[in-house]
């Protein structure tokens, strides 16, 4: 199991969201609101984003996936959040060693 972050810009959320909850197998998505900077978005001269305190505003969007869907997920958000600008954002991939279900404390070896 992989789990996939992306940090996208605030107005190609919903169109990153509306394209994963096409995906048949994506067990579900964790959406935070955030801010940061990076090498030029979200810094005080920044043209490219709201900015507040030197920070741009972004959606970080969490989710935990087998590892047969990794590839699919990465394409969708790649596809749903790309506008070709400074700033659209990142998408990191980290192992899952282990997920239990806070209810039934049940052990998950693959995704449900």
């Amino acid at each position: 199991m992989k789990e996939i972050k992306a940090i996208v810009r605030q107005h190609r959320l919903d169109p990153v969201l509306d394209a994963l909850h096409g995906h048949p197998e994506l067990p579900g998505v964790t959406v935070s609101q955030v801010r940061g900077f990076g090498r030029t978005v979200g810094r005080p001269d920044s043209e490219n984003a709201p900015v507040q305190y030197g920070t741009a505003e972004m959606a970080k969007l969490e989710c935990v996936v087998d590892d047969k869907n990794v590839e699919t997920v990465i394409r969708l958000i790649l596809q749903a959040a790309h506008t070709g600008n400074v700033g659209d954002g990142k998408v990191f991939v980290y192992d899952v060693e282990k997920v239990v279900k806070i209810r039934t404390g049940a052990t998950l070896h693959q995704l449900e």
